[in-house]
């Protein structure tokens, strides 16, 4: 039986589950560059050229192990757009007796995949997804009867399941988590080190300006693309970290330095993201360092944490609650996102530095992503699917299953605490506290109100006072909520008075725009 394995941009894995049982000499693999995965929000130029890249050298890879393969490159002129009419158009070609596929990542792409057998008139078998380390049915089944979806108690069960950081029948050091011990600010004199990163080669290079010349409207630099885009360079950037970083990942991961997009933080996400490292192999590269005295625990277990625990729990989430979940709002949220964070156009200077970041490098690490330009979202009250869009668009890591509940759920406390306990909302004291942004900022964040004040505080404060109704029961609201009943009738009429300045201010329109403002929706 002739088979047609289609192989998607994300899914550049050897073991991927559609090549079990591959015959060569019979079967045929298919990938395809699609103009309509380039642009249905509008993805970085880096993340395009990342993903393009990368695939083009794993089609290389498979024709090296005499595996034929069918490519599709975006600029050939019969080339429909789409994964169904590429589909359709290989099956006309090659004549397959059947269709295999690996299950995808979002939902939108799984909806095209369930037309395709009837539409194509022959069997379409899709297969799990057994990359991961909890399949779509294991969580569903660890979720079953559960009134709240904790991601501790998920990540703990992760840890029993697959042994990692276990010793006996419990936990390496006695206890699951040392969240407590990573919260440290980055002390003056400590450098992070210098990254590992790879020069295109010559088919990168032709990616590279394909993309410059097709998407120049987009957002992002290509310059000092350094991406791996082959399964061994991205081995080498995790050996890098494990080796160079990772020592002081535990206790700087929440800290944000101007200039210093990196700092400790792994950079793998990408590779983890379209397939070309592996969750296990990742986890047990920093256990075994841990292991052998070369990391210490709290960086160790916070690293696998991420990947163990929140990578594989929002996985879970985002097939347990779609479609209906990237429709809630739960605080009617409303407000246009604004264009500074397609231009970097604000005096303040946290943001301007993290989508600064961004532009440069198709990254920024989680708490610029949660606590600045989220935590801004949040508290103007955006729109919940602009805000969504932006991060889709803009990190080479983001795919929709994990860009859309840690956006939608941990961010901006859309789904009403389904995902997060709380809102993560903090005024600029926090900022002040985990980072060097505000030292040169025009806003100071020891300023409450009035002239100079930072506008995280007002909104901070607007924020609570907007969504007492939704959140004044929320127990661990409790102490901010009593802070609120201490101030003067005055006072909260200031701050009221002031945030809807700010908020009014956003929607006045930019001097010059750089690029043109993406339509999100049409």
């Amino acid at each position: 039986m002739k088979t047609l394995v289609l192989i998607l941009g994300d899914q550049l894995s050897r073991d991927l589950s559609a090549l079990d049982g591959f015959e060569p000499g019979r079967d045929l693999v298919l990938m395809v560059e699609v103009a309509e995965e380039t642009t249905y929000v509008p993805h970085h130029k880096q993340k395009i050229a990342f993903i393009l890249a990368a695939m083009r050298h794993f089609a290389q890879a498979l024709r090296e192990e005499g595996l034929s393969v069918d490519y599709v490159a975006l600029d050939d002129p019969a080339n429909t757009g789409s994964f169904s009419g590429e589909l359709a158009r290989a099956v006309a070609r090659h004549r397959p007796d059947r269709v295999i596929v690996t299950e995808p990542g979002e939902w939108r792409v799984r909806r095209m995949m369930d037309d395709w057998a009837q539409d194509l008139g022959l069997p379409v078998e899709i297969r799990d997804d057994d990359r991961f380390l909890c399949s779509r049915a294991e969580f569903a089944a660890w979720a079953d009867g559960r009134k709240s979806y904790r991601m501790e108690f998920f990540y703990r069960e992760m840890r029993r399941r697959t042994g990692l950081l276990m010793e006996d029948d419990g936990p390496v050091g006695g206890q699951w988590n040392f969240d407590a011990e990573n919260r440290k600010r980055l002390p003056a004199g400590v450098t992070p080190p210098p990254r590992l990163r790879f020069a295109p080669d010559g088919v990168t290079t032709e990616v590279v300006e394909l993309v410059a010349a097709r998407f120049d409207g987009h957002f992002g630099d290509l310059d000092g693309f350094g991406w791996a885009v082959t399964r061994d360079d991205a081995l080498r950037a995790l050996a890098h970290f494990v080796e160079q970083a990772l020592p002081r990942f535990g206790d700087y991961q929440d800290a944000m330095a101007e200039g210093e997009a990196f700092l400790f933080h792994a950079l793998v996400s990408p590779y983890l993201n379209i397939g070309l490292l592996l969750p296990r192999e990742v986890c047990l590269a920093a256990e075994t360092a841990y292991r052998a005295g070369k990391a210490p625990l709290n960086a160790v277990e916070g690293f696998i944490r991420q990947i163990l625990g929140w990578r594989e729990y929002v996985r879970g989430i985002y097939w347990l609650e779609m479609p209906g979940y990237a429709q809630t709002n739960a605080l009617d949220a409303d407000r246009p996102l604004p264009w500074f964070y397609w231009s970097g156009e604000t005096d303040m200077n946290c943001l301007a530095s993290a989508v600064a970041d961004t532009r440069r490098n198709a990254y920024a690490h989680h708490i610029q992503r949660l606590m600045v330009t989220g935590n801004f979202a949040l508290l103007a009250g955006i729109r919940p699917a602009e805000i969504e869009a932006w991060y889709l668009a803009v990190y080479a890591d983001a795919f929709e299953w994990v860009e859309l509940p840690n956006t939608h759920g941990m961010a901006i406390f859309a789904d009403g605490g389904l995902l997060g306990s709380k809102p993560y909302a903090a005024s600029g004291a926090y900022i002040d506290r985990m980072s060097d942004y505000c030292g040169p900022c025009a806003y100071d964040p020891k300023i409450k109100t009035g002239e100079g004040a930072c506008p995280f505080n007002p909104l901070y404060w607007d924020f609570l006072i907007r969504n007492r109704d939704r959140l004044g029961n929320n127990p661990r609201m409790a102490m901010p909520y009593r802070n609120l009943d201490r101030m003067t009738p005055a006072h909260v009429a200031t701050i009221r008075r002031e945030a809807a300045a700010i908020l009014d201010g956003l929607d006045a329109p930019a001097q010059a725009k750089p690029i043109k403002q993406p339509d999100l929706f049409g």
